[in-house]
């Protein structure tokens, strides 16, 4: 499980938080640190599920930016492959030896196509989604121009509300024009309903995939007798997976968040009205944090604030405690309610984010750790690459 990237020369407290063979307790905070143990379970567990239902899986890459841990999904997990939202972060997957790469988002920008078109220089399957007409000719012009083969997913926008085509005729239409379209080939339809993931109640999650099953069977279906075939029906999401995987429409899975989990996530309920952050998955990516000061009886302050975290879906909950409550924060200081005055300066928390994906793009590095020690130091590869 070594990184890709070279260790040699960091310094820890400056360049990096931690180095393999420290200590827990030496780690530098604030930082992210990763449960291998319970990433690993997460990993497995998933990939056993999708094996089970028959169901590829495409990991979402945009969670952890990280080569090392899609490599480890491939690896341990059986995944296909990356989807994620950017040219640029497609670009690092590819360069770091992810050969089956979709970028789940239009590309339009003609410096950005052209980036996309050579990327299967570097040895990757790469695939993007169009949602409009106009799209087709200059993903074409790219892909002949550097001699290579743009796959397109036609978006269809099935509750989301952002990008996509609403009807069967708009998918059909822009599947035969990719289908004419030199270096361009068909590959399917990209049908994430990510506006319900978060919703708490198992019976409401499904009854918004259920209308969303409708509207892609009946695209696919359509496309069908017209002689056009779907490899790839791609879609669902950490709250919503076992619905996709059983519609008998989808046959492939986009998880991401599952691997790591977070509080926004782990609130959610599954069928049997119990939060998924206590039985189907498990936490394994955590904010550590030390406390600086105590200088108020009844209140500790720690390193980890806005600057360590996003808190766009709430704030961090302190992992394995009741008895002390992370309840404000401010650019570099997070304010933790201690009651009966139980923390000490230098006491280190684990913190769970409320979101992980944007909070694992306010980081450089991953700091693995099992039975108490650092074992492996991952950067975030992709990190800041949003373009």
């Amino acid at each position: 499980m070594n990184s890709h990237v070279k260790l040699e020369g960091f310094e820890v407290g400056y360049d990096i938080p931690a180095l393999p063979g420290m200590d827990e307790a030496d780690i530098q905070t604030p930082c992210l640190v990763l449960d291998l143990d319970a990433l690993e379970r997460n990993i497995k567990k998933m990939g056993d599920y999708a094996k089970a239902h028959g169901m590829r899986h495409r990991v979402h890459g945009k969670m952890h930016k990280s080569v090392d841990v899609a490599l480890l999904q491939e690896t341990l997990g059986g995944s296909v492959g990356v989807c994620c939202q950017k040219v640029s972060e497609a670009e690092v997957f590819a360069r770091g030896g992810i050969k089956d790469v979709l970028v789940s988002n239009q590309v339009r920008d003609l410096a950005k196509i052209d980036r996309l078109a050579r990327m299967p220089k570097l040895g990757a399957r790469t695939i993007c989604c169009v949602d409009m007409l106009d799209n087709v000719a200059d993903l074409s012009a790219a892909a002949v121009k550097h001699g290579t083969q743009i796959e397109c997913l036609v978006e269809i926008d099935c509750g989301a509300g952002r990008c996509g085509v609403k009807t069967t005729p708009e998918v059909v239409t822009l599947a035969k024009a990719i289908d004419a379209a030199p270096g361009l080939k068909f590959a399917g339809i990209q049908a994430y309903q990510g506006a319900m993931q978060h919703m708490d109640s198992y019976e409401d999650r499904k009854a918004k995939i259920a209308l969303a099953v409708a509207q892609v069977k009946d695209a696919v279906d359509t496309l069908k007798a017209d002689g056009i075939d779907c490899d790839i029906v791609g879609g669902g999401g950490t709250g919503s997976y076992y619905f996709e995987s059983t519609s008998g429409v989808y046959n492939e899975l986009q998880c991401g968040s599952y691997a790591f989990m977070d509080a926004d996530y782990g609130r959610i309920l599954d069928k049997d009205g119990k939060r998924i952050d206590q039985g189907e998955w498990e936490n394994a990516l955590f904010i550590l944090t030390s406390v600086m000061s105590h200088a108020k009886a009844d209140k500790a302050i720690v390193d980890a604030g806005l600057k360590a975290q996003s808190v766009d879906s709430g704030l961090p909950v302190i992992f394995g405690r009741t008895d002390v409550k992370y309840v404000k924060c401010s650019d570099e200081h997070g304010v933790v309610e201690d009651p009966q005055g139980v923390l000490k300066v230098n006491d280190k928390l684990k913190l769970v984010p409320g979101h992980c994906d944007p909070t694992c793009n306010v980081h450089d590095w991953y700091v693995g750790v099992r039975g108490g020690k650092v074992e492996v130091v991952w950067p975030v590869s992709a990190r800041g690459k949003a373009f």
